[in-house]
């Protein structure tokens, strides 16, 4: 489970939208311990305890179903730090949605971006990185919709995004969403994104900086380090693992990525109640799912992709994950994909 990282001024704006939907923010905040005077002036980032509770009872507070839509609504590119100020400068779309795939964990480990080319379209895959204990929705909401505003904000309008999908089924506030997404939306898609032209990812984009681009990439790459080597350990390498969807590194090669002897890296993970082999089965878990999602792959480069070199493995591996056959994982994804 990764390290959770949430920039206080985060809940800031939260308790900005809450007191202009006349909820009592001191009394929300008391009730977690906290005031308006640590509000005005904590920096860092809220530890996930703090977090989950302090967004559960404001969903239960307010009674406000699309708290997600109306969060992310007011996350602009200006709120995002250095990372916004990046994304505003690429040269591409393409420049930016990679530079959001690395750089995430610089704002929050809430979630993952990824995205990958299928047929004519991009698909910047959303997915939690971690269970969020009944708030799933909420957050996803948020994060979906700061992201398209973002592509929105950074092409000027240029790049319409053709779709935005979630995972399950539409919730009662689903018009609502269509008007703030201002495009098509898709539930039971099977998976978090959205769905991008290709054609427009590789067009020069009119607030390009290339010069202002580097240095805010060199700033959030230092903060990225500075989380990584403050991380435990079981996630610096699933982080490694992550990074390297392919030929993933074997327990000794890992350690010595890390300077440390293989016993020690043993040692390391085992303090946090976890195993090299457990942590790689996990993270070939979640590239088993999204490769399915995405589509493009068959199951036997799926196998070759997760270091599977006998495919009956992978098969067994698959079923003991999701309980079904990935034969039959992928013939529902299919389904799901094409409406059938």
């Amino acid at each position: 489970m990764a390290d959770f990282a949430l920039p206080v001024q985060y809940l800031r704006l939260i308790a900005d939208l809450l007191a202009g939907m006349r909820m009592d923010v001191p009394a929300w905040l008391r009730r977690h311990g906290l005031d308006e005077v640590w509000l005005a002036q904590a920096d860092g980032a809220l530890p996930y305890p703090a977090f989950h509770a302090l967004l559960s009872d404001a969903h239960a507070s307010t009674g406000e179903p699309a708290l997600g839509l109306l969060v992310g609504e007011r996350l602009r590119i200006n709120t995002h730090g250095m990372l916004g100020y990046a994304a505003l400068n690429s040269s591409t779309l393409r420049q930016a949605l990679v530079l959001f795939e690395r750089f995430v964990p610089v704002r929050t480990t809430l979630v993952t971006v990824r995205h990958a080319v299928v047929a004519d379209t991009v698909q910047v895959q959303i997915e939690p990185a971690r269970p969020l204990d009944g708030l799933e929705q909420l957050v996803i909401e948020a994060v979906m919709l700061t992201v398209k505003n973002l592509i929105d904000h950074i092409t000027l309008g240029a790049c319409a995004v053709r779709q935005v999908c979630f995972d399950g089924p539409a919730p009662a506030h689903a018009a609502l969403a269509s008007s703030m997404f201002r495009c098509e939306v898709r539930y039971g898609a099977g998976w978090h994104g959205l769905v991008l032209p290709l054609a427009d990812i590789d067009r020069p984009l009119s607030t390009a900086d290339p010069a202002s681009f580097e240095e805010a990439a060199r700033i959030c790459q230092r903060e990225l380090d500075r989380r990584d080597a403050e991380a435990s350990m079981s996630n610096r390498v699933r982080r490694l693992l992550l990074d390297k969807p392919t030929g993933f590194p074997s327990l000794v090669v890992t350690a010595r990525l890390f300077n440390m002897t293989p016993r020690t890296l043993h040692r390391r993970l085992q303090d946090e109640g976890t195993t090299f082999a457990r942590l790689l089965d996990e993270v070939r878990h979640r590239l088993a799912v999204q490769h399915m999602k995405a589509g493009q792959l068959t199951l036997q480069d799926i196998a070759f992709h997760l270091g599977y070199t006998d495919p009956a493995n992978f098969r067994r591996a698959f079923k003991r994950w999701e309980g079904v056959a990935p034969s039959a994982y992928q013939a529902a994804q299919t389904a799901e994909r094409t409406g059938m």
